[in-house]
């Protein structure tokens, strides 16, 4: 791996963990004023509805088509040529954003009937849902063209300004639970719901602006011109249709769990959410990272030919991305009961609550490999400008995914939501994967083979470390404990070195490669 690889990942999940550690305390805050009951399950599918969407439109297909055009773009006819052509498909994005804001607007009750029908028998919850999603929606708009500016600055290798964007959002919702909370909450928890939801608002016009200050920075401020649909939209356009249907398809996976977890008795919507928090740390901060970086590295690494260079970057990413969710899985299925008891069993957040979201979270860390592998892989497609073929994987494990709930849902509850979630992604990485190694795009070198089975050994003898220890640390992490704070930090930091430890002996480790990753200058 290029030490400028490892430098992007490395900034890119350097911010993403700030801002991760940020939403932690974001969650223990939200989780204590707002519990795990109606008020918390309408919050939370009213700030899904407009991330859906941002998705599907900003993170998304419409990234996946706009970065290797505009990186091609850029290599072969320099920075003004490309940002002319971004400030084009950013006027083409928000016509089309303010038309699909309206529409949404004035259909509400219609659209929250169908992502969470289980609460159309529950009426002062689907109000509820109905008024927060009304004041957060506008959400999409700004974020999606936030989306568009990181894609730009990514491209131009300024890394540190897009991926320091997700504190915002983190730091406006603590705002709001400490300025609006007192104000608005003395409604009851719908006050406090409100307050989150326009916490959520205001994150929007903070990330907003922040990312036009710094594309300016970089010498690519955009302007916004009339919407026109230029060879170049034309271009982005037809790889931007397949691309909204595979990306709609995959988030739609996420909207089946919440439409699914609606049907199941009140709280189910909030433990999913919390256990996928929590799990999404190490997606958000290694598959993220990898992905940002890879797609518009292999873009220009295919552009120009380099397509030796471009083996070994998706190897490396492959390889990085297994360095640090395989021992995540194993310490998350491991730590899970400490993880819920020592973060958010507090407050209106019982320890019923924290019982029920640990299971889930076990569930949903059966899947991070599969999360970040597909982060790794796609960039495959995209940077060659197919984003035809993941459409029709994404369609398989969509009824994977529906098939996979029905069975293990009436078993497991929102366990077994989580669970379907995590096979369907095995299911997306084995065609992914398959699909690429049958083209003559993918080979895993010697190098992964030699030390993916050594990192799983590692990542196994850490979380045998940490069962065994539970029995005897479990009374020191209950509620209340006063040493319970670093006890739990012992146990995970005690746990990483002893990972890296074990895996530098087996050779799955190489302590250069993570030096090379601290190196970000």
């Amino acid at each position: 791996m290029s030490s400028s690889f490892a430098r992007a990942i490395a900034t890119v999940g350097g911010y993403t963990m700030i801002s991760r550690v940020l939403g932690f305390v974001r969650d223990m805050l939200q989780a204590a004023v707002l519990g795990a009951g109606p008020e918390s399950d309408a919050f939370l599918v009213a700030f899904k509805l407009p991330n859906f969407f941002r998705r599907l439109f900003g993170e998304g297909a419409f990234n996946a088509a706009f970065v290797p055009v505009f990186a091609g773009i850029l290599a072969t006819d320099g920075q003004r040529r490309a940002v002319i052509f971004a400030e084009q498909a950013m006027a083409v994005l928000l016509a089309a954003l303010i038309l699909f804001l309206g529409l949404a607007e004035v259909g509400m009750r219609y659209l929250t009937m169908a992502m969470a029908p289980g609460f159309i028998g529950d009426p002062e919850r689907f109000e509820l849902t109905v008024y927060l999603s009304r004041i957060t929606f506008p959400y999409l708009l700004l974020v999606s063209l936030a989306s568009l500016q990181s894609g730009v600055l990514n491209s131009l290798d300024r890394y540190a300004a897009a991926a320091a964007t997700p504190i915002l959002l983190n730091l406006c919702m603590i705002a709001a639970m400490l300025g609006l909370v007192p104000i608005l909450g003395a409604r009851g928890l719908d006050g406090v719901a409100e307050a989150l939801a326009w916490g959520v608002v205001a994150s929007g016009v903070a990330q907003f602006l922040w990312l036009a200050y710094a594309c300016r920075a970089a010498g690519a401020p955009l302007r916004l011109p009339l919407p026109r649909l230029t060879p170049d939209v034309k271009k982005l356009l037809k790889l931007l249709l397949p691309g909204v249907l595979g990306a709609g398809i995959i988030h739609v996976n996420v909207m089946i769990d919440m439409m699914i977890a609606s049907l199941l008795p009140a709280g189910a919507v909030t433990h999913l959410y919390y256990a996928d928090r929590i799990a999404q740390l190490p997606l958000g901060v290694v598959g993220a990272a990898i992905a940002t970086a890879l797609l518009p590295l292999l873009s220009r690494q295919i552009r120009q030919g380099e397509a030796e260079a471009a083996h070994g970057s998706q190897n490396r990413a492959l390889e990085y991305g297994l360095m640090f969710t395989l021992p995540a899985t194993a310490a998350l299925i491991a730590l899970a009961d400490p993880i819920m008891l020592v973060l958010f069993a507090r407050g209106a957040f019982s320890l019923a609550d924290a019982a029920e979201t640990a299971r889930v979270l076990q569930s949903f860390a059966l899947g991070l490999p599969a999360y970040v592998l597909v982060k790794g892989l796609t960039p495959g497609f995209f940077a060659r400008e197919d984003t035809r073929t993941p459409v029709r994987f994404a369609a398989i494990c969509l009824v994977g995914n529906l098939v996979f709930n029905l069975g293990l849902m009436p078993w497991l509850g929102a366990a077994g939501v989580a669970l379907a979630t995590s096979l369907s992604s095995w299911l997306n990485v084995g065609l992914l994967a398959s699909t690429l190694h049958r083209r003559g795009l993918l080979s895993f070198d010697a190098r992964l083979r030699r030390r993916a089975p050594r990192l799983l050994l590692a990542s196994l003898v850490m979380a045998g470390a940490i069962f065994a220890l539970l029995p005897w640390l479990s009374p020191i992490l209950q509620p209340g404990h006063l040493w319970r704070y670093p006890v739990f930090a012992g146990l995970c930091v005690g746990g990483a070195l002893l990972f890296f430890a074990v895996g530098h002996a087996l050779g799955g480790v190489n302590l250069r490669d993570i030096k090379a990753l601290r190196r970000r200058g």
